[in-house]
């Protein structure tokens, strides 16, 4: 058997390599748990394998499915971002993109005054 590494890095997050595979992947920005877990159904990986003993070509499909998860029939519902107001396509945001996203969404609801945009500039919940 195949040693296990302490430390895992997919997509630009370091994961211990202890932790079950389908509870670590959440711990990638903008991957929760459906997510994971449709993740592992796709690929037919075991959710309870820990992620140390991942080979080097799981964590790249892994990562290939995370980025285009349209492209591997995954249901739309579960991509972040349906229906982007500028493009109009669904697809899946993570890490650093997601929070420039968000952001900008926000500058928007508030350029526009909508409701959300008005609380967020008085700092309201």
């Amino acid at each position: 058997m195949a040693e296990t590494k302490q430390i895992i890095r997919i997509i630009n997050a370091d994961i211990k390599g202890e932790i079950p595979l389908a509870h670590a992947l959440t711990s990638i920005s903008g991957v929760g748990y459906s997510f994971s877990q449709s993740v592992c159904n796709v690929l037919e990986l075991d959710r309870n394998m820990k992620v140390g003993n991942l080979s080097a070509e799981e964590v790249k499909r892994i990562e290939e499915v995370i980025k285009n998860p349209l492209e591997f029939k995954l249901p739309k519902y579960l991509v972040n971002r349906r229906a982007d107001p500028e493009t109009g396509k669904d697809h899946h945001v993570i890490t650093s993109e997601l929070k420039l996203s968000k952001e900008l969404d926000i500058k928007t609801f508030k350029k526009i005054r909508s409701y959300k945009g008005i609380r967020h500039a008085l700092g309201l919940p």
